[in-house]
């Protein structure tokens, strides 16, 4: 974070001060006038950033008042996993309208939301299968348009509490529930996934902290990494780090290199070893992750290395006694990412773009250290780009580019080779309604070289065979859609009708004998239809 506004400390001023916080008995009390005048001195250097930080709150108040006064512009995007229960806070409040942190926010208890349910239908009036991970690609994180595709009820809200010191320190508590469930009912209770995906503290502005460390913050426990980002319209993370742990954030190197360092754990839990005397053991193991994230400028550059004992003794065996298959034990992850504050330097908008390589165990590029079955000899590399602006003023776009390419991921010899290429348009008609459409396509070349193992609900793995394919998928959605004010991809709540379709590849019907492809009458060439709302803030 940026070092602290000081104000110019006027003498006259200090002295003012120092007659007001010293009684005329001063000169009898036990302390020395060197004590107190130090004392006076951090007071007045924390009400110098009390002030500085309401000075920098009213000129970001001001800023946006005129940009809302204006003519239309969009705010830098950034928003918070694989398939599956990971990817829930893809849809997480985009850090545009939750960019500040824990230096700005007010004392005391806020609330912050975000939610989206809707209904999807087919052409047949009855409940469709839906999601940006609905293909066979899913399964290795590749995504496709959400808009028209969500058939879910996903809540999250998070609770925090900002405290400040006499000396300047400040702490936040944080806390964040979130739930998900697909079933239209009123009363989900059997279906429910309440959980806590968030409990832990942060300090920051520590006194003692000095030097590189001024602007440091430390924290520990539960939490989703503070520099995370994704690209809200795959409802899919560029970067999702989370789990339990700590760090220190904003160790300024020098005046232009500021670098993080955290230590995450993940459990891999309930797998079966294979060992003499047990040969159905179920055992458990912890992945850490130390990463190392640094910030120049507008560039990103992150390093991790993971390790979880003991995780090789899991038994992969998924291809039927064929040998060679071993799991990893330990990987290795970077990325590096650039955040533009314009539209490719071609107008005003934003962009953002990055490079991700894993091996080992960081082969799972996305959600880090999340999948336990990654052959140690995995390679992974994935690109992600998007951006957002206005071609015309009230027109407006947000196309995204995301590809991966993975091979040997969980068996010798398998490969995910998916590319997606996804626009968001809308076009603002009134103060408070807009056309959205929204165009998807999707290639994939998969071969998971007779790789078969799924988790089922109780922890233990069954066995499947998924099938070699090659193939597209195309989505198209129109979506009118209602808000209090339309303008900014950002701005929320929204009402939206939609119809959506979508078609594919009769290869790809062939992949899994449990996906949504291929099922009964859901086969290629689909119309759905529904309605959804969404919400943060």
């Amino acid at each position: 974070m940026p070092s602290p506004h000081r104000f110019t400390r006027h003498p006259l001023a200090v002295a003012v001060a120092l007659a007001l916080a010293l009684p005329t008995s001063a000169l009898a009390a036990d302390s020395s006038i060197e004590q107190r005048l130090a004392e006076l001195e951090a007071r007045i250097a924390a009400s110098e950033r009390r002030a500085s930080q309401a000075e920098q709150r009213a000129a970001q108040a001001e800023a946006a008042l005129e940009k809302q006064q204006g003519s239309p512009q969009l705010v830098q995007g950034n928003t918070s996993q694989d398939a599956g229960k990971e990817e829930l806070s893809a849809g997480s409040i985009p850090s545009p309208v939750r960019e500040e942190g824990i230096e700005d926010e007010a004392e005391g208890l806020s609330m912050s939301v975000y939610a989206r349910s809707g209904l999807l239908i087919g052409s047949d009036r009855k409940s469709a299968p839906g999601g940006p991970y609905l293909t066979p690609a899913g399964r290795s994180g590749g995504a496709v348009g959400r808009l028209g595709n969500e058939p879910d009820t996903y809540v999250e809200t998070v609770f925090d509490y900002n405290q400040r010191y006499d000396n300047g320190s400040k702490a936040l508590y944080r806390i964040m529930l979130a739930d998900g469930v697909t079933t239209s009912n009123d009363w989900t209770a059997d279906e429910s996934d309440l959980n806590v995906r968030q409990a832990f503290v942060e300090f920051s502005d520590l006194p003692s902290f000095t030097g590189a460390f001024e602007n440091a913050s430390i924290w520990a426990g539960k939490r989703f990494d503070r520099d995370n980002f994704d690209i809200h319209w795959l409802d899919s993370d560029i970067i999702f780090l989370a789990g339990t742990g700590a760090g220190i954030y904003d160790i300024s190197v020098t005046d232009s290199w500021d670098t993080s360092f955290s230590l995450y754990g993940r459990s891999f839990s309930n797998y079966p070893v294979v060992t003499d005397e047990q040969p159905d053991l179920q055992g458990d193991t912890d992945n850490l992750i130390l990463t190392s994230n640094n910030r120049f400028g507008p560039w990103q550059w992150m390093v991790s290395g993971m390790s979880a004992n003991d995780n090789d003794e899991r038994d992969n065996d998924p291809r039927g006694g064929i040998p060679g298959d071993n799991v990893a034990e330990d990987g290795f992850h970077t990325m590096v990412a650039y955040h533009g504050d314009s539209f490719f330097g071609m107008g005003e908008g934003t962009f953002k773009t990055a490079l991700m390589y894993g091996h080992g165990l960081g082969a799972e590029v996305k959600a880090l250290g999340s999948d336990g079955n990654l052959n140690e000899d995995a390679n992974t590399g994935r690109l992600a780009i998007y951006g957002t602006t206005y071609l015309a003023p009230k027109w407006r776009i947000a196309p995204a580019l995301l590809a991966q390419t993975s091979h040997d991921r969980y068996a010798d010899g398998d490969r995910y080779d998916w590319v997606t290429l996804s626009a968001r348009l809308a076009n603002e008609l009134t103060e408070n309604f807009e056309m959205q459409y929204e165009a998807s396509y999707q290639w994939m070349d998969l071969d998971p070289a007779g790789y078969g193992y799924l988790t089922g609900p109780d922890g233990n793995q069954t066995r499947q065979v998924f099938e070699s394919v090659n193939g597209g998928y195309t989505r198209l959605t129109i979506a009118p859609t209602f808000k209090p004010q339309v303008g900014d991809f950002w701005n929320r709540p929204e009402i939206r009708l939609f119809a959506t379709w979508s078609d594919w590849d009769d290869d790809l019907n062939n992949f899994s004998n449990d996906d949504a492809l291929g099922s009964d009458g859901f086969t290629g060439s689909e119309w759905t239809f529904g309605t959804q709302m969404e919400v943060w803030f």
